[in-house]
């Protein structure tokens, strides 16, 4: 399990932008002017973010009511998301055929904030779980060491970019998604092509989470030079970065999330979304109401106790868990606490540990597998204000 975890690892950051040797396969370049090439695209027939995305709140009194949800039909801005590490492709890289995995992130992760812009989200060919499983196994897939396998899936996000670009853009604002291995992609991205770019101007924000966005130690600017952290409401032209774990369960010294390993002098971001200015705020989760986070992942509980489970895809619990940025054994994270109550009927816990067999949680990798839900409405409100911000502006 261990390998495992350190493979996955590896794959959060394959597109890190370090040094690649030469590619010894050729990897066709993607089209993305064929709908069928985006996950989300604003009017595509079987849009992965048309979906329903109603929630169930529950209180601490155990009461319930239900949260319709509803897209915005004229957003001022846009946002381009890419997804983390899903594909169960048999392969060393995935296909560009959305399978159950990828349509299941964007309702996780990405769905929500059509509420605020519009939403584009392109298929790329990612380094999958499956090359993964088969190196743990010790029968490694052939071109499973092929560098190229470091460069496709950011060329095909590239691509997309561009492609969004040339035919969508037309001086719109856009703030960019992604979580993991979507992060590292847009990490080297936002570095490669648009850091210090005239396109930075259409910048909104950027939301890098669940990897570690390095910044010089006591500052919001590192490995983005002219993108600092969001500090303040309405701030834009800025970046959220940070990697969730439990108060306590804390990352041991052998996690990677964090911590900057290199350059010294360089630290992992933590942008509290609930409070960009810093301090300790309750989070506005939405959890799922089902196992779909993640194979690992334990199901959810009872969110009511002897109370059915509600029928809603997500539900909401508002003062249940609280976040801090923290800094602390040589990490930084945002520090999650579950804010129990034995008294009340409401549940006292929540799922989302990387387990292995038996059930037991690798403490290494903390909530990453609800990073983006444990504050998606926090999330998407900030957006909500950038998104007025830069309206405001132009």
């Amino acid at each position: 399990m261990r390998r495992l975890l350190t493979l996955l690892a590896a794959a959060a950051s394959l597109a890190s932008g370090a040094a690649l040797a030469q590619a010894q396969t050729a990897y066709p370049r993607g089209d993305y002017a064929k709908p069928e090439a985006w996950l989300c695209w604003p009017g595509k027939t079987g849009d992965a973010c048309a979906i329903d995305m109603t929630s169930t709140v529950v209180k601490a009194d155990g009461s319930m009511t239900v949260e319709a949800f509803k897209a915005d039909p004229n957003p001022a801005i846009d946002c381009f998301y890419v997804y983390p590490t899903v594909s169960n492709d048999p392969g060393v890289v995935s296909d560009m055929t959305a399978n159950a995995e990828e349509l299941n992130v964007i309702k996780q992760q990405f769905a929500r904030f059509a509420a605020k812009c519009r939403v584009f989200a392109p298929l790329y060919r990612q380094f999958t779980l499956t090359a993964l499983r088969a190196g743990v196994a010790g029968t490694p897939l052939p071109g499973s060491t092929d560098p190229a396998v470091r460069t496709v899936g950011y060329n095909d996000v590239l691509d997309a970019w561009n492609h969004y670009l040339a035919t969508q853009n037309k001086g719109r604002g856009v703030v960019l998604i992604g979580h993991s291995q979507g992060s590292g992609v847009l990490q080297r991205l936002i570095a490669a092509e648009i850091d210090g770019k005239p396109v930075q101007s259409k910048l909104v924000s950027a939301l890098i989470l669940g990897s570690n966005l390095p910044v010089e130690a006591g500052k919001d600017t590192g490995a983005f030079k002219s993108i600092p952290l969001c500090r303040a409401e309405g701030q834009t032209g800025c970046a959220i970065s940070y990697v969730t774990f439990r108060d306590t369960v804390p990352p041991p010294a052998n996690s990677r999330f964090g911590r900057v390993m290199s350059p010294p002098g360089m630290q992992a971001a933590c942008t509290n979304p609930a409070a960009l200015a810093g301090g300790a705020a309750p989070l506005h989760a939405y959890l799922s109401n089902g196992a779909e986070i993640a194979s690992s992942a334990a199901a959810p509980p009872a969110w009511v106790k002897g109370q059915p489970a509600p029928k809603t895809p997500f539900v909401s619990t508002p003062g249940l868990i609280t976040g801090q940025c923290v800094s602390k054994n040589g990490f930084t994270y945002l520090e999650a606490r579950v804010n129990a109550d034995p008294a009340d009927p409401r549940t006292d816990t929540i799922a989302g540990d990387v387990t292995g067999p038996g059930g037991a949680v690798a403490a290494d990798w903390g909530l990453h597998l609800i990073d983006a839900n444990i504050a998606m409405g926090d999330l998407v409100a900030v957006v909500g204000r950038q998104a007025k911000a830069w309206a405001a502006k132009k």
